[in-house]
């Protein structure tokens, strides 16, 4: 059986072949590209659960960094603010 073809040359197939040939394609494709990053393996769904804790503990440590960073700058300011007050009230030494 030769397949359908319409006025200006295409090929005519039904929807539910169609459907069929692209959901093939589609995992065909996936295999491929796992296999080639690596990850086609029995381990590959542990990798990608290793995969994604590492990026978690990443966002982690950003995030935790950025906090420190702001406690630390705001407690630097706080002490030079506190410094100033000392200095302008004479608090440690008589001065002139």
């Amino acid at each position: 059986m030769s397949p359908r073809r319409s006025g200006e040359g295409h090929v005519r197939m039904p929807d539910a072949e169609f459907e069929e040939l692209l959901a093939r394609a589609a995992e065909e494709g996936a295999k491929r590209a796992l296999a080639d990053v690596g990850l086609d393996g029995t381990e590959a769904a542990m990798d990608v659960r290793d995969l994604r804790a590492l990026v978690d503990s990443i966002r982690l440590v950003r995030r935790t960094a950025m906090q420190t960073a702001v406690r630390m700058i705001t407690t630097s300011v706080m002490l030079a603010l506190l410094a100033g007050i000392a200095i302008k009230l004479k608090i440690f030494g008589g001065g002139p």
